[in-house]
């Protein structure tokens, strides 16, 4: 399987950072579907294991390759639950970038689709997000409540909900 621009990319950022080289500069002339600006999550996972995950909602970033670039590194770097990625790791670390697409407001969860859809949850100021198609998320309940455990808002605090579809790279 041929690995895309956008995985690419995002594993030289990552390599480029555990070796402390300088910061892996988005590609010079980036595919046409890299050049647009684009919010995404960069995953990475060591032997089927979460290793790190941060993307955007929306894009903070000129165009997608610089937004893939700055969220693997953060990825590798900064997710909380993880130490930063070390030289060593590398070999075993395998990536996937998640494009979002925009958020749609839902008026309740019946409109979502743990397989299909991505939910947004909002109280306020908080908001938690959970990707579309993940393992072990088979339902609308367990895909909701983990987005309000992310996003530390009570399930019996009003919230607000949206969906949205991503464009998987492996």
């Amino acid at each position: 399987m041929t690995t895309s621009a956008a995985v690419s990319l995002a594993r030289a950022a990552v390599e480029a950072r555990a070796r402390n080289t300088p910061r892996h500069a988005p590609l010079a002339d980036p595919t046409p579907e890299l050049q647009h600006p684009a919010a995404c999550f960069v995953s990475i996972h060591k032997q089927g294991r979460l290793r790190g995950c941060i993307g955007t909602i929306h894009p903070t970033e000129p165009t997608l390759a610089q937004e893939i670039v700055r969220n693997a590194v953060l990825a590798s770097t900064e997710d909380p639950r993880f130490m930063p990625v070390t030289p060593d790791e590398l070999p075993d670390l395998d990536y996937s970038v998640d494009v979002l697409n925009e958020p749609e407001p839902v008026d309740s969860p019946a409109a979502l689709d743990p397989r299909r859809y991505g939910v947004i949850v909002r109280a306020g100021r908080r908001r938690g997000l959970l990707l579309p198609d993940l393992e072990g998320v088979d339902s609308v309940a367990m895909q909701v409540a983990i987005a309000l455990e992310k996003g530390g808002i009570r399930r019996d605090e009003p919230y607000e909900l949206s969906r949205f579809t991503v464009t998987r790279y492996l």
